[in-house]
């Protein structure tokens, strides 16, 4: 196998590494896509992640990579005794292409043997050699819409599923589904962009002294990749140290009411469509304060968190590119935390306020119904613009009338003039 390309290597994609590693830090965000023009290394750091990846322990001859601790593992292989040998391999990382069938992506049954002896053969498809791997896409936007759907279903149950001719067969599918386009290209239907958990924009720089940066690195590699790739070995096992101190240190992460309100607080403020956005806004915020080897997380988890979890899920225009105002977002992050309204003062007139004394309403104006009767029982001269019915008997509507001015009756419509 030829030696890829170090993910430390990479040289201007931040953002794509920090997603890359978010996704395999906690694989339930849902995948990243990345976006962006060609020559911009999106397949050479999607390539280069999993040599950063622990290896993974699986049961000796399972073609579906159960693993030996799961107590009821979904393989069409089992079940498998207790004393089954266990062997640990390299996370893999298997590439779908553009032109895949259904069968090539779900896997086949062998319907003769089916028929003829009654057992269902299952020749695994590409779901199933990526289970507790990576899953990428090339050009996704460009694959069959039916065939997305299959993976995104995948990826979001965790299994997969075949049947033909009444013969099923299911099996477990978890992976980290990466897909990468070029928009130039077609976009993806916004169904599907939904069900990405992270989105990442790429380009060029347009630093002369980074562009030269990236030439250099990339002529060294092309030179010598064996030797490139031994001046990295000290990050690159830094990075793996780091991924799996982070896997361990996720589930102490806290999530707190007061962070859930501020994530619920942002996906409104941006107009985001559904709740998906909300779920993945928080486990991407609590992967990356993982990540940074924290328990709690800060304002910065949920700005990263925002920058890769929302974009792509804003309602825009048919030509407008995914994108977040950082203006609106740091003005929702910076702002404080609403404080509770104070009861109100309890008491009457001895509160010590220096009020005039008359009533005033909840706007603090004073009142403008009627004024209580006097003390004496005698009421106050009556309006002549208004008229009170006697008790007992019906009110009788006042008839107004305005004179008009045509000739004919009162009532009727004047004669035409002719």
């Amino acid at each position: 196998m030829p030696q890829q390309y170090p993910l430390s290597a990479v040289v201007g994609s931040d953002d794509l590494v920090l997603a890359l590693l978010l996704a395999a830090v906690a694989p339930d965000v849902g995948g990243v896509l990345v976006r962006g023009e060609k020559g911009t290394a999106k397949t050479t750091a999607v390539r280069a992640l999993a040599e950063v990846l622990p290896p993974i322990e699986v049961i000796a001859g399972d073609r579906f990579s159960s693993d030996p601790r799961d107590p009821a593992p979904l393989s069409p292989d089992g079940p498998f005794p207790e004393d089954t040998p266990v062997e640990t391999r390299p996370v893999r990382l298997v590439e779908l292409p553009v032109g895949a069938t259904e069968d090539r992506v779900l896997g086949s049954l062998h319907l003769q043997r089916a028929l003829a002896e009654g057992v269902a053969e299952y020749e695994p498809g590409l779901l199933a050699r990526a289970h507790r791997g990576i899953l990428y896409v090339d050009e996704v936007n460009l694959l069959h819409d039916h065939l997305v759907d299959v993976l995104l279903d995948a990826a979001a149950t965790g299994r997969a599923s075949v049947e033909r001719d009444g013969v099923s067969v299911e099996h477990a599918a978890r992976f980290v589904l990466v897909g990468t386009m070029n928009p130039e290209e077609g976009e993806l239907r916004p169904q599907l962009l939904d069900r990405f958990g992270l989105t990442v924009e790429v380009a060029a720089s347009r630093d002369p002294r980074l562009r030269a940066e990236v030439v250099r690195s990339r002529l060294a590699y092309d030179a010598d990749p064996d030797g490139f790739a031994a001046r990295f070995t000290a990050e690159q096992n830094r990075l793996r140290e780091r991924i799996v101190a982070a896997r361990a240190l996720l589930p102490r992460v806290e999530l707190d009411e007061p962070t859930l309100l501020r994530i619920a607080e942002i996906c409104a403020a941006f107009e985001v469509d559904g709740m998906r956005a909300d779920i993945v806004m928080a486990r991407a915020a609590a992967a990356h304060a993982a990540w940074r080897g924290r328990t709690r997380i800060t304002s910065e988890d949920l700005r990263v968190a925002a920058r890769l979890a929302l974009p792509h899920r804003r309602r825009r225009n048919p030509f407008d590119a995914p994108g977040l105002d950082e203006d609106q977002l740091d003005q929702l992050l910076d702002e404080p935390e609403p404080e509770p309204e104070p009861d109100p003062p309890s008491g009457g007139d001895d509160d010590g306020g220096g009020d005039d004394g008359g009533e005033r309403d909840r706007d603090g104006r004073p009142p403008t119904g009627p004024a209580d009767p006097p003390a004496n029982g005698q009421r106050p001269a009556t309006d002549p613009s208004t008229t009170t019915a006697p008790v007992g008997e019906p009110y009788r509507a006042r008839l107004f009338t305005v004179a008009g001015v045509g000739r004919g009756e009162a009532g009727r419509r004047s004669a035409a003039r002719t």
